[in-house]
């Protein structure tokens, strides 16, 4: 892979050259701090832009137009990312080559056609398309505990903190479904497009000039944009006490769901001890968690721990019976303080940094999964991949270990079923 960086003022263009793909993959990012009471209106916003434009003035034409572009696939999410939420807008089109020359071009204009002149009239977004937007995320909103491991992440994050961003939920809430108005989405649509910065990736096989010239001819942001804070959440101090909470879930399976805050990290712990702190404990079919809960003492149906660097938190997250509850955690409990105590060998060590070389080598089978990568890059300012790849060789168990002092079982959460299996 081949990549470059430009910055063009307005945005940021980063373009990754590649022949793995016969596609041309194009992510706008949106980035702005995050405000809980306006994640609802993000997440409208989003799917009201994809409900229609003033050029396709339905749904239908919308999809008709993208079938024309050779099934071109669009799509939009948010997500929280540290202090920010990140909204994208995302395309997918054959190359030229497989398809007529101008495809990409047109394209990027259909993109550009939903994203720069969207269906409104006298300032303000049309009602009918706002209300299929509202009935969307009220569904979403409705359907929250239907997935079960999702919904006990959520109530563990709020049991943790929940004045923190970690807590707020992306599906967004009902008060502040009520609340948007034509006007007031055409407002947020405004203040994203003239105030947000913005990152545009770029992932295929092209002449790197024509896609610079394409992507400025195509995305015309009028105004200069800075970073407003940093992505990193203040870390939170572990309680002197473990908090331990429940709710009952109409469900035959329970979820278990522990927040361990990581203080005082370096940022080279959190770029290469702690993905390797991570994988042993809970990283795969190799981590000391699926081992010794799972297979061992048979106490959890799935058990897995993932850290996320800009929240400064690891999380463990099993699905168990009931009554398997209190021994499991007192086995989690266990494995976390003999890691702190160095009770793992160099050979678990090096299935973590066999496991971290395949994640990296298969991410370049991904479109999407090449964005995110470069996308980390760009915010944690981390190393390039080859770069990464020789620090993470070098990690040692002392640096693992030192890491491992760092992390604390603070939330014991637990979404407890009450559904008999023969109900």
């Amino acid at each position: 892979m081949d990549y470059i960086k430009k910055d063009l003022g307005s945005f940021n263009l980063h373009m990754i050259n590649t022949e793995k793909f016969k596609t041309i993959t194009i992510k706008i990012l949106f980035h702005t701090p995050i405000i809980k009471e306006e994640i609802t209106k993000r997440n409208v916003l989003a799917d009201v832009l994809l409900q229609s434009s003033n050029k396709y003035n339905s749904k239908r034409d919308l999809i008709i137009a993208a079938e024309e572009l050779y099934a071109a696939d669009i799509s939009t999410n948010n997500q929280r990312l540290g202090n920010y939420i990140l909204t994208s807008f995302n395309l997918q089109t054959l190359m030229d080559k497989y398809t007529e020359e101008g495809n990409v071009e047109k394209s990027f204009r259909f993109l550009s056609e939903i994203l720069f002149n969207p269906d409104i009239e006298n300032k303000q977004f049309k009602k009918d398309k706002l209300d299929i937007a509202k009935n969307n995320s009220l569904m979403a909103l409705d359907s929250i505990k239907e997935n079960a491991t999702n919904y006990s992440l959520i109530r563990m994050a709020e049991t943790f903190d929940k004045d923190s961003p970690v807590s707020y939920r992306m599906t967004g809430y009902p008060e502040d479904l009520d609340m948007i108005t034509e006007k007031t989405l055409y407002e947020a649509y405004q203040k994203m497009i003239n105030n947000d910065y913005v990152d545009i990736f770029v992932v295929g096989n092209f002449d790197k000039k024509e896609m610079l010239a394409l992507v400025k001819k195509c995305f015309k942001f009028k105004r200069v944009k800075k970073r407003k804070a940093s992505y990193y959440l203040k870390e939170h101090k572990a309680r002197k006490k473990r908090l331990f909470a429940k709710e009952e879930i109409d469900n035959t399976q329970s979820k278990l769901a522990i927040a361990c805050p990581i203080n005082k990290l370096t940022e080279y712990e959190r770029n290469y001890p702690l993905i390797l702190a991570n994988l042993i404990l809970g990283g795969g079919v190799d981590s000391k968690l699926f081992k010794d809960v799972r297979e061992k003492n048979s106490l959890c149906y799935t058990v897995r721990s993932f850290s996320n660097k800009l929240d400064s938190l690891l999380v463990i997250t099993a699905g168990i019976d009931k009554n398997n509850y209190s021994k499991t955690v007192e086995v989690i409990t266990r494995i976390l303080n003999d890691l702190k105590k160095g009770k793992f060998t160099d050979n678990d060590i090096e299935i973590a940094k066999e496991f971290y070389y395949t994640s990296i080598e298969e991410l370049e089978e991904d479109e999407y999964r090449i964005i995110v990568e470069f996308m980390m890059e760009e915010i944690l300012g981390l190393d390039p991949i080859v770069e990464r790849l020789k620090k993470i060789s070098k990690v040692n168990k002392k640096e693992i270990v030192k890491v491992f002092k760092k992390i604390t079982m603070d939330t014991v959460f637990l979404l407890e079923g009450v559904k008999n299996e023969e109900d």
